[in-house]
Order: structure tokens, then sequence, then C-alpha cells
């Protein structure tokens, strides 16, 4: 029995330090992904630390440096969005109102403020970050077929349309908290979703860019930038 009891004492100690380092980096991420958004990439990594009510030695233990740590809220955010929109396909009878669950929810993943970043803190290649990628991208393309089939979505738009419009409209202006748009986001989101709905009052000019084109452009962007500043 001693002997029994003695064994489980180290299998509870390793469970609850795991359970502790989850909790450690959930609180990272979080720290980090409103201080992204008040600051910048380069929002110093103590000031995270602090937010996150830890030290400095437990942020590098969980990501080594500033990339490791831009990537991993990147992918928390995707990984998020995925859920909501599998979720709001399940759930929703009518997949238009799926979609526009998946909308209005956008502004609490808050990608617009962290779109900028995207392109010069994370490899676009990264095998788990495209994988992620594709399965949000999935998820929302399965929503948008779905409302076409039904009926309620114009029949001249692309998922990416969707969701780089929402990108736009969710961003925070130039020098502006993200705050600040919380009053009339919800009301301009509600403008997007009455002007997809079908049927289409005014063809649409051009044809859908599909965010890998823009990923490209996002990709030669940010190798601009750093040559200018090289």
């Amino acid at each position: 029995m001693d002997q029994a009891l003695a064994s489980e004492k180290p299998a509870a100690s390793g469970l609850r330090r795991r359970a502790d380092a989850a909790r450690n980096r959930a609180r990272i991420l979080e720290a980090a992904q409103e201080a992204f958004i008040e600051f910048g990439a380069d929002v110093p990594l103590d000031e995270i630390a602090r937010r996150a009510g830890i030290g400095n030695a437990t942020v590098y233990r969980h990501f080594p440096d500033r990339r490791a740590l831009v990537r991993g809220v990147v992918l928390e955010v995707m990984e998020r969005a995925n859920s909501v929109a599998v979720q709001a396909y399940a759930e929703e009878s009518d997949p238009f109102e799926a979609l526009s669950r998946l909308v209005h929810d956008s502004v609490n993943w808050k990608i617009g403020a962290l779109c900028p970043m995207l392109s010069e803190w994370t490899d676009l290649g990264d095998p788990e970050v495209y994988a992620t990628r594709e399965r949000l991208d999935g998820s929302i393309q399965a929503i948008v077929s779905a409302a076409q089939a039904a009926g309620s979505l114009r029949d001249d738009v692309g998922s990416d349309d969707v969701m780089m419009a929402v990108a736009q409209l969710v961003r925070p202006f130039p020098g502006a908290r993200y705050e600040s748009l919380q009053p009339f986001v919800h009301r301009h989101l509600q403008l997007l979703l009455d002007g997809l709905r079908a049927p289409a009052r005014t063809p649409l000019p051009g044809s859908p860019q599909s965010l890998e084109d823009v990923r490209r452009e996002c990709v030669l962007a940010s190798a601009n930038r750093r040559e200018c500043r090289s």
C-alpha cells in the first residue's frame, strides 16, 4: 500500500506541473495578444510577463524569442476562430446565420489588429501555421458554400472576399486603440452582412481575390520593408 501511494505522488506532482505550465502558457498568449494589439509586435517582453503576472524566465521557457511568441499567438487566434466556425456551422440551421455569427464573433479574435504583424513575424510556410490556416479556411468555405447553396448568400463572392472585408472592418485606425472600434464595429459588420445577402443588387467589379494572393503580397511587402531598413 505504502509503495503504491509513494508511486502515485510523483505522478500527481507531474500532472500539477503540466497543468501549471498549460495555465502559464495560456496567460502568456492572452497577455501577448493584448500587448501586441496595443503596442505592436515590438512591445518589450517584460511588459508581457508583467501583464501575465509571471516572471520573464517563465515567458522564455515557453517562447524562447519574440518570433516564437508571435507564432504562438497567431496559432491560438486561428485555432479559436476555427472552433467558432465549426461550432456555428454545427449549431445553426440557417447557414447564413452561421456566417453572421462567425463574422460578428471575429471582433473577439481581434485578427484585424494582428494582421500587420503576420507577414513580418510569421513564417507562412511553417507546416503547423499552414495546416492550421488550411483548417480555418476550410471551415469558413464550408459555411459560405452552404449559404450559397441555400440561396441566402450572393453567389459572386468567395470565402476570401468575406474574411478580407471582415479583417479590414475590425482593424483599428492608425494610432487608435482597438477598444475605440467597439461602439460601432458591429454596425459596420452588419452592413457588410446585409450587402452579402442574395439576391445581389449590384454586380461586383473584378473577380474574387484569394487570401493566398494577399499573403504573397504581404510577404513581398515585408521583404521590401526589411531591405529599406538594412
